[in-house]
C-alpha cells in the first residue's frame, strides 16, 4: 500500500521539532499511540503516533526555525486559505505536543494499540494504549512535530518562502 500512496512510510528523522498550525482541522478514521523514533544521529524521541484517513485543513502554516552563516532564518511554509483547504490522506503525524479545540465523534480511549483499525493500516504494539474515533475536529490547532508524511498532500495556495529571524507559526 506504501508505494500506491495507501500507507506513508516511515523514515529516519532529523531530530529536529517543527511547528504547525491550522485555523482547523477536520478528519475521518483517527488512531493515536505511544511510540519512539529514530533520529537520523542514532537519537531516539518519545512520540504519539497521530494518524488521519482523510483530513483537510484551513489556514495550514508550518515552520522551522534553522540556524545558517547568515544567522538564524524561518522555512516557512503557507497553504490552504481563501476557500480552499489543504487535503490529505492517510495523514501520519510523530507528534511531540498539540493543543486546541478538539472534538471526536465514536471516540474509543484505552483500546490496545495493536487492535487499532480506524484509518485501517497501522496500529502500535500489543498492551500500549491507544485510541481511535471515527471522525476529529480540531480549531486553532497548535502542534510540534519530528515528521509528518501522508499517502497523498494537496497543498491549494501554496506559499513557500525562507525569510530571516524567527517568523515560525506561533
Amino acid at each position: 500500500m506504501t508505494g500506491e500512496g495507501g500507507v506513508a512510510a516511515s523514515f529516519s528523522v532529523s531530530g529536529q521539532r517543527f511547528k504547525v498550525s491550522a485555523d482547523r482541522l477536520v478528519g475521518q478514521g483517527f488512531a493515536q499511540y505511544g511510540d519512539v523514533v529514530v533520529t537520523a544521529d542514532g537519537g531516539r524521541r518519545p512520540v504519539l503516533m497521530s494518524m488521519i484517513g482523510r483530513a483537510t485543513l484551513t489556514g495550514l502554516c508550518q515552520s522551522v526555525l534553522m540556524p545558517t552563516p547568515v544567522g538564524r532564518v524561518t522555512f516557512l511554509l503557507r497553504a490552504g486559505r481563501d476557500g480552499r483547504p489543504v487535503e490529505a490522506t492517510n495523514l501520519v503525524i510523530d507528534l511531540h505536543q498539540l493543543s486546541g479545540d478538539a472534538a471526536f465523534d465514536d471516540i474509543e480511549i484505552g483500546r490496545d494499540a495493536s487492535t487499532l483499525d480506524t484509518p485501517p493500516g497501522l496500529a502500535g504494539r500489543p498492551g500500549q494504549v491507544g485510541q481511535q474515533a471515527a471522525t476529529v475536529r480540531i480549531s486553532g490547532l497548535r502542534q510540534t512535530a519530528y515528521a509528518v508524511n501522508a499517502g497523498t498532500f494537496r497543498l491549494n495556495g501554496l506559499r513557500l518562502s525562507i525569510e530571516r529571524g524567527d517568523r515560525e507559526c506561533f
